[in-house]
């Protein structure tokens, strides 16, 4: 049986992390998905901190397995952890970086990519990275709807005080709001 996975910062989840969750688990006839929430990702810089990025993933993942993901890499994940035929869910945007990730073809070796596209993203950038790999057989593409959420702009209009509605599911609204988060940060990473 296949194991989906779906990791990031989640710094905080929006409606297109959850877009993404749902097509891929429609697409493979995936019951449920493993959500990793990264401790410290190797690729950017989180201002929450991780058990509140967890308790927000939960809220916006309430059918799915949440989990805290303590390896900075996929990688190290994958070759730490023992999962069934993983197949490691994640968007165009992040495949098209796929090539600087740590040890990408090993990553290719231990588990399948499902890389969500969305219309108007150009498909050549998605070629370019798969005429790359050692094993561009292991990569999978299935279509979401568009979404214009990004974490970055959730801050933004958390740290102003403004509705998130449209942004991030209510729940997750409600604990952002609740806990006050986000509201003294208006860095942008």
């Amino acid at each position: 049986m296949t194991t989906g996975l779906y990791g990031g910062a989640f710094d905080p989840p929006h409606l297109g992390h959850v877009e993404v969750a749902h097509a891929a688990k429609a697409h493979f006839g995936l019951p449920r998905l493993i959500v990793l929430v990264s401790a410290a990702p190797g690729h950017k810089e989180v201002e929450t901190p991780v058990g509140v990025r967890v308790e927000l993933a939960r809220a916006a993942f309430p059918d799915d397995d949440v989990r805290l993901d303590p390896h900075a890499r996929t990688i190290d994940l994958l070759r730490a952890e023992r999962f069934d035929d993983p197949l490691f869910v994640l968007g165009a945007d992040e495949f098209r970086d796929f090539p600087s990730w740590k040890e990408p073809d090993a990553v290719l070796e231990l588990a399948r990519l499902a890389v969500a596209t969305r219309p108007g993203f150009p498909r050549g950038q998605l070629d370019e990275v798969l005429a790359g790999l050692a094993r561009p057989d292991r990569v999978l593409f299935f279509d979401i709807a568009p979404n214009p959420a990004a974490s970055r702009d959730v801050r933004g209009l958390a740290a102003t005080g403004e509705p998130l509605d449209g942004f991030v599911p209510p729940a997750v609204a409600e604990l952002i709001r609740a806990r006050g988060l986000y509201i003294r940060s208006t860095r942008v990473h």
